[in-house]
């Protein structure tokens, strides 16, 4: 029998002539996806979307922000616009329904878990983004319904599943390499443990350790903003827990851009200045004594108490999440807020004042 592609066997009604592409009388229709018998690799793939869908929405590292040619390390003309569609939306929530807050506390833990999953990732910290955001909505919802204490249960929870849910990840991943592993009878089940194996109880205990830290900085503080909207007074306290950092920032920018020269902590934030310190107390004075002597009716010293404490704690939570991401090697946390950065670089300063306005606010009225 011939080789030749062209040729086919001859049959008793005699010879066959080759076919071929451009044979006359036989047109030939190219092939679509669409066509029936079309090779299925050609039709589009909804498992290839829902892949690409999910890697999308997996944890990534921070892409270093564009630079902002600005002496106060931000884009004025974002960051201004940016910052005044947030207050007004959390105005808006707190004026319509307190429960509306209260699910944007939730939204806003959640999307800042995801993006310390991320800039972990950096270092090689891997913390599971799913148990953890479950945690901080269920530490939300249990402080709602039933006061700090349960948010505390509700985050022992949360820092104990997470430990499982990381110890079965890697009990999952090292039977695996195992499995694949190549084996040779009984020389493969007397050899010594891989070193990925002998490595899986310290990278077990650095992930959730790191996972229970996560919890605890956003999601245990965050649940403050929450006992906050369940007082007598809730707007009057959410303005205070919200407008307080916004004091800080803007005085303390403001007077570092025009009065700035001697560093505050120059080895963790090379921008900020004793004199931008100085003007964030000045401007959270003037925030004070509207809020909470005007509005609340509380004595001037509890107006001057409030604003020191607020600006110190404002200053040390900026502080604690630039030696953060200077460990992690990342600019900013994310990128969700243009000229801002991500959700964890605007809640820094609100997160480390909540207990303490929580305190202040309680004892001032109170309820402690």
């Amino acid at each position: 029998m011939s080789t030749d592609p062209s040729s086919v066997p001859s049959t008793p009604g005699g010879p066959v002539s080759p076919v071929s592409a451009g044979s006359p009388g036989i047109p030939v229709s190219p092939v679509s996806a669409s066509s029936p018998g079309a090779p299925e690799a050609l039709a589009p793939s909804r498992s290839g979307r829902g892949a690409s869908l999910r890697a999308h929405l997996q944890p990534h590292p921070p892409t270093p922000p564009a630079p902002s040619g600005s002496r106060a390390g931000r884009n004025l003309k974002l960051a201004i616009p940016t910052a005044v569609i947030l207050l007004a939306l959390v105005a808006l929530s707190v004026a319509f329904r307190i429960e509306i807050f209260v699910i944007l506390v939730a939204i806003a833990l959640c999307i800042a878990i995801w993006e310390v999953a991320g800039a972990f990732l950096n270092r090689g910290i891997r913390i599971a983004v799913i148990p953890l955001m479950a945690g901080v909505v269920a530490m939300v919802a249990a402080t709602w319904w039933g006061g700090l204490l349960a948010g505390f249960g509700a985050y022992i929870a949360t820092a104990f599943v997470h430990g499982l849910w990381i110890g079965c990840r890697e009990l999952i991943a090292t039977r695996r390499s195992r499995d694949a592993a190549p084996s040779s009878g009984d020389t493969a089940a007397s050899s010594p443990l891989p070193a990925s194996d002998a490595k899986t109880p310290a990278r077990s205990g650095r992930d959730a350790g790191a996972g229970a830290f996560a919890a605890a900085w956003i999601g245990l503080l965050g649940t403050f903003a929450v006992a906050l909207a369940g007082t007598e007074a809730a707007a009057a306290h959410i303005a205070v827990l919200i407008l307080m950092p916004v004091a800080n920032d803007t005085g303390g920018w403001a007077a570092g851009v025009l009065f700035g020269k001697h560093p505050l902590a120059p080895k963790i934030s090379p921008k900020k200045s004793w004199e931008g310190f100085a003007g964030s107390i000045i401007l959270a004075l003037v925030f004070a004594f509207p809020l909470m002597g005007l509005w609340l009716g509380h004595p001037w010293w509890v107006c001057v108490l409030i604003a020191v404490v607020a600006v110190v704690c404002c200053t040390g939570g900026d502080l604690a999440e630039s030696m953060l991401k200077r460990e992690l090697g990342v600019k900013d946390m994310g990128s969700i807020f243009p000229g801002h950065g991500g959700m964890l670089d605007r809640l820094d300063s609100i997160l480390m004042w909540a207990p303490f306005c929580y305190l202040i606010v309680a004892w001032a009225g109170g309820i402690l």
